[in-house]
C-alpha cells in the first residue's frame, strides 16, 4: 500500500539544514530551480537512498512559474543517473528531454486526461525499468485529469510495482483527489524571488540586466511568464495593452468593448501558437491514413480527422482561456498596487513604469472599492475555471470593476 501523506516544503520542514550550515548551490540536473533550496535538498536525499527519505508517488505542488515541471523533470534524471543527477550523462539529458525510454512525461494541451490516457500510463507503470533504474512518470498537470482517471490511476499508486515512481505535478494538494493525495509525498514549492528570476534571466538566457530585471518584476514569481518577456517584444506589448484597460473604462459601452479586444486578442494569440502545429498533426495524420496515396480513403478516415479537430479545437480554447488568465493576473496586480498606494504601505509596486497612472486611480476611490474590484477579477478567473463563455465572463468583469 502506499505511504501516507508526507509534508516536505520549501519552507524547511523536514527538510532543513542543521543549523549554521550553508545550503549547496543546486547543481547538475537541479541547476534551474531557483529558490527552490529546501525542496531539492529533499530529493537529493531520496535519490540518494537515504532510509525513509524516498516515496513510490510524489505530489509536487507550488504557485504558476514555481518550477513544479521543472522539479518533476529534474528528480526523474536524477532516479536514473548512476550519479544522482549530473546533468551531464545520457541517462541526465535523455530524461530532461523526453527521449529515456523509462520516463514518461504527460503535459496535455487539451482541457482534462481521460481515463483512457491514464489506463496507457498504469500500463507503462507496471513494466519494469528497460535501460534504466526506475520505471518513471511525470503527470505535469495531474489537476487536470478527470475523475475517472483518477479511479483508473489509483490502484496503481496503492500497489505499485517495485521499481516504478509516479510524479504528480499540481498547484495545490486540493487539486487531486483525496485518495489519490493521501497515498503521495507531498513537496511545496514556493515562488521564486524577483533578484533569483533575474539573475536567471542574465545568466542563462543571457538577457541584459535591466530588461531581465523588468521582466522579473513584472512576472511576480512566474519563470516562465518572466522568460516570454524578456524574449518577445509582442507579449511586453500585450501586456502594456492590458494594463490600459482600467484607465478606459468609463461606461458601459467602454466595458463591452474592452472586453471583446481583450478576448478577441487572446483567440488570436491562441490561434498563432496552435496553427503550425495544427497543419503537422494533420498532415501527419493524412500521410498515416494513406491520404494521397493513389487516392485511398480509408474507412473510419473522417472520423479519425474529426477527432483531431475536436483535440485541437479543445487546445485553442484552453490557450485562449490561459491567455486570458494571464491579462486577469496583470489587472490583478495593477490594482495590488492601486492598494499599496491607497494604503500607504510602502510596497514596491509590480508597475512601477505606471505610477503616475495609479496614483490618479488611488485617489478616486478607497482601499474597500479596490479590494472588490480584486474580488472581482479573481471571481471571473474562478468563472473561466468553470467552463463560462469568456467574453461573459470578462465582460461582467470589466462591468463590476466599473460598478464597485
Amino acid at each position: 500500500m502506499g505511504t501516507g501523506m508526507i509534508t516536505e516544503d520549501a519552507t524547511g520542514r523536514e527538510a532543513s539544514a542543521s543549523p549554521g550550515s550553508a545550503t549547496p548551490e543546486p547543481a547538475g540536473v537541479w541547476r534551474e530551480l531557483i529558490g527552490q533550496d529546501r525542496a531539492v535538498a529533499t530529493l537529493r536525499r531520496a535519490v540518494s537512498g537515504e532510509p525513509h527519505a524516498m516515496s513510490h508517488a510524489w505530489l509536487f505542488t507550488g504557485p504558476p512559474g514555481s518550477g513544479r515541471s521543472n522539479a518533476a523533470r529534474a528528480f526523474a534524471a536524477a532516479l536514473q543517473c548512476q550519479r544522482g543527477g549530473c546533468g551531464q550523462c545520457a541517462d541526465c539529458r535523455s530524461a530532461l528531454s523526453g527521449a529515456h525510454p523509462d520516463v514518461t512525461l504527460v503535459r496535455t494541451e487539451q482541457l482534462s486526461i481521460g481515463v483512457e490516457e491514464v489506463r496507457e500510463l498504469v500500463r507503462r507503470a507496471a513494466m519494469r525499468p528497460t535501460l534504466g533504474r526506475y520505471q518513471v512518470i511525470v503527470i505535469e498537470d495531474a489537476d487536470r485529469v478527470t475523475e475517472r482517471g483518477a479511479d483508473a490511476m489509483l490502484k496503481s499508486i496503492e500497489e505499485p510495482a517495485p521499481r516504478t515512481v509516479w510524479i504528480l505535478c499540481t498547484p495545490t494538494p486540493d487539486d487531486v483527489v483525496a485518495t489519490i493525495r493521501s497515498r503521495c509525498r507531498l513537496l511545496n514549492l514556493q515562488t521564486p524571488s524577483e533578484a533569483a528570476i533575474a539573475e536567471l534571466l542574465q545568466t542563462r538566457d543571457e538577457v541584459e540586466p535591466a530588461l531581465a530585471g523588468y521582466a522579473a518584476r513584472v512576472a511576480q514569481g512566474h519563470i516562465g511568464r518572466a522568460l516570454l518577456l524578456a524574449r518577445d517584444e509582442s507579449a511586453r506589448k500585450r501586456r502594456a495593452r492590458v494594463l490600459q484597460v482600467p484607465m478606459q473604462l468609463n461606461g458601459l459601452g467602454a466595458c463591452l468593448s474592452a472586453a471583446a479586444e481583450l478576448v478577441g486578442t487572446c483567440a488570436e494569440e491562441a490561434a498563432t501558437a496552435t496553427a503550425a502545429m495544427d497543419v503537422q498533426e494533420r498532415s501527419a495524420l493524412e500521410e498515416a491514413l494513406g491520404f494521397g496515396t493513389r487516392g485511398a480513403r480509408p474507412r473510419q478516415a473522417q472520423a479519425a480527422i474529426k477527432e483531431l479537430e475536436d483535440q485541437q479545437r479543445a487546445r485553442a480554447k484552453r490557450l485562449q482561456r490561459d491567455a486570458i488568465d494571464r491579462a486577469l493576473t496583470e489587472l490583478t496586480g495593477f490594482y495590488r498596487d492601486v492598494l499599496s498606494i491607497q494604503t500607504g504601505s510602502g510596497a514596491a509596486l509590480v508597475n512601477a513604469d505606471l505610477e503616475p497612472q495609479i496614483a490618479v486611480l488611488a485617489r478616486k476611490s478607497g482601499p474597500e472599492a479596490t479590494l472588490r474590484r480584486i474580488d472581482t477579477l479573481l471571481a471571473c478567473r474562478v468563472a473561466l475555471e468553470g467552463n463560462v463563455a469568456p467574453l461573459l465572463a470578462v465582460e461582467a468583469a470589466l462591468i463590476g470593476l466599473v460598478e464597485t
